[in-house]
């Protein structure tokens, strides 16, 4: 049986549901990213790799591990990797697609309330033992969301999962744009399909939904913001470079728009420090779009799976690279 490599720590579980196949198994054993170099040196040799999302798995690497087979990607998204290298090489790339649509809709709609009503400074002022009473005009009155416009950019999984959410618990007027047409999502939530400006100029929320691609890094920079209405508030639960980041701050402290939340930043982990300085209608969480105990097992259960059928020459179901068998 073959040696798998684990970059970072999993679930008990589904590690024994590779020994039971009769596979040895290594693992990184804590949260802690592993350098290249380290992550090359413990994936040599191995004939499978199971990583994450902020494991660069390039030609540089790939050349440094001519033994590997399969590589299963514990995330929707694959930017990390080059698929057409591995697949130049042999080797099968996999994803986990469909487990986390509801969570990780769940969180980009939670971010987008607690901005709306400003929930994270509420929080802090109520700990900092900061109230005195109810008034009037409390310090941290919000925005409603119910009733108002919604754009969602990218009307796949996720972006059809926040719709269901928002019409159907919000009655917001829906408003999309995507590579293409989905006349069943519009006549199921309301949606009209508009184009990329028309979302910018008259969605008083706008989600994002896309995955990071040549053309949708830096989709919003500058120039989006300036078009944008100055009470929106943008939410991000994608892929950071999506995001000029230092625009949009710059952006809200010029009341171009009302404020954002973020689950995922341009330069992960770092935190964007001018963002960071705002505190009124913004939201800033560690990627945690698909961080419930439920959702990430069945990750992780996926990506076990994925790497099982590859190993044994047969198509993972989640296979990227198809041409490659």
């Amino acid at each position: 049986m073959a040696d798998i490599f684990v970059s970072r720590r999993i679930f008990q579980e589904v590690i024994d549901m590779l020994k039971e196949k009769g596979h040895d198994v290594e693992v990184n054993d804590s949260s802690r990213i592993l350098p290249q170099e380290e992550l090359i040196e413990k994936t040599r040799g191995k004939e499978g790799l199971i990583c994450l999302l902020n494991d660069t798995i390039d030609e540089k690497f790939l050349d440094a591990c001519p033994d590997l087979k399969v590589v299963s990607n514990v995330a929707v998204g694959y930017d990390n990797i080059d698929v057409d290298a591995a697949t130049d090489r042999g080797v099968i790339v996999t994803n986990t697609p469909g487990v986390l649509t509801d969570t990780t809709a769940d969180l980009a709609f939670t971010l987008l309330m607690s901005a709306a009503r400003r929930i994270p400074e509420a929080d802090r002022y109520s700990r900092e033992d900061k109230y005195e009473g109810w008034e009037l005009m409390q310090p941290h009155v919000g925005v409603d969301v119910y009733g108002k416009t919604l754009g969602i950019v990218g009307m796949g999984r996720i972006g059809q999962a926040i719709a269901k959410r928002a019409h159907k618990g919000f009655d917001m007027n829906i408003i999309y744009t995507d590579i293409e047409r989905r006349k069943g999502v519009e006549e199921e939530f309301g949606a009209k399909y508009v184009g990329f400006d028309e979302i910018l100029k008259k969605s008083q929320f706008i989600t994002i939904h896309v995955p990071l691609t040549p053309e949708t890094e830096g989709m919003f920079g500058g120039e989006e913001f300036e078009r944008m209405n100055d009470d929106a508030i943008l939410v991000n639960a994608a892929r950071g470079p999506i995001i000029d980041e230092d625009a949009l701050a710059k952006a809200i402290k010029n009341d171009q728009l009302r404020g954002a939340a973020i689950d995922t930043f341009e330069d992960e982990p770092d935190v964007n420090s001018k963002l960071a300085e705002i505190e009124e209608f913004v939201v800033l969480t560690p990627h945690i779009g698909s961080a419930s105990l439920e959702t990430r097992l069945k990750m992780v259960k996926m990506a076990v799976e994925n790497m099982i059928a590859g190993l044994k020459g047969k198509e993972p179901r989640n296979i990227i690279n198809e041409g490659v068998l």
